[in-house]
C-alpha cells in the first residue's frame, strides 16, 4: 500500500490498508495533542480505530506545541 502522509510518499508493504490507529502506531507519532486528516476531513480521536486508510489515500498529521 502506498499513501501520501504530510505531503511524502510512504510504502506499507503486504499491507492492502490500515486505521488511522494502527497507522500513528506504526510511525510512532506518539505526542499527546494530534490532529489527523484523512483526505481532506479531520478525524477525531474516538474514530481512529474505526477510519480505514485505503491504497492512495491522502493523510496529514500534526502535533499541537503550546509555547509562550
Amino acid at each position: 500500500m502506498e499513501i501520501l502522509l504530510n505531503n511524502r510518499k510512504e510504502s506499507f508493504p503486504g499491507r492492502s490498508q490500515m486505521t488511522v490507529r494502527e497507522l500513528l502506531q506504526d510511525k510512532k507519532f506518539t505526542f499527546k495533542f494530534l490532529v489527523v486528516r484523512h483526505n481532506d476531513k479531520v478525524v477525531m480521536e474516538d474514530n481512529y480505530a474505526g477510519t480505514v486508510i485505503r491504497d492512495g489515500d491522502k493523510v496529514v498529521v500534526l502535533h499541537l506545541m503550546a509555547g509562550g
